[in-house]
């Protein structure tokens, strides 16, 4: 599993010209499933997200995570987080989940976060769909959860 999170000041998804979800300060999640990926793994990295020290305090240190500060989360199901670019110029996605595993999964990471977090805080786009999505990065502060890494043991 990957996460790309990004600390914005807000975040909205559109699917068909029409906003389906946005968020004031916060995260836009971008989320990655691999065919690796189970519900255990989705906890874990969701924890780790959650917890994960990136807002700026009053002495602008970043001490602050997500939940400390109040912040909302944008999740959009990203299964290019998956490219393999090694071979051609043309990426592979061989490494990404199957439709059926990874959408059972984003719907568990959004299920996670809804029941953590406020849920009035949570907004997400639509799997499968055509999105648009639009930030305002705030730093920019941009951070690469990989489970290969956060899980090894």
């Amino acid at each position: 599993m990957k996460l790309l999170l990004q600390c914005v000041q807000n975040a909205s998804v559109y699917v068909d010209n029409t906003c389906i979800g946005s968020i004031g300060r916060g995260l836009l999640v971008f989320l990655g499933i691999s065919k690796e990926d189970t519900k255990e793994i989705t906890e874990k990295m969701f924890e780790k997200m959650k917890k994960l020290r990136i807002f700026s305090d009053q002495e602008g240190k970043t001490n602050l995570s997500v939940q400390d500060i109040d912040g909302e989360l944008l999740i959009i199901s990203q299964f290019t987080l998956y490219a393999d670019c090694k071979k051609g110029n043309r990426p592979s996605f061989t490494y990404a989940g199957a439709s059926d595993q990874a959408e059972e999964l984003y719907e568990y990471f959004i299920s996670l976060a809804k029941k953590h977090l406020p849920p009035n805080k949570i907004a997400h786009g639509m799997f499968g769909a055509h999105m648009e999505v639009s930030l305002l990065n705030d730093g920019p502060f941009t951070i690469l959860l990989d489970s290969e890494e956060i899980l090894k043991k």
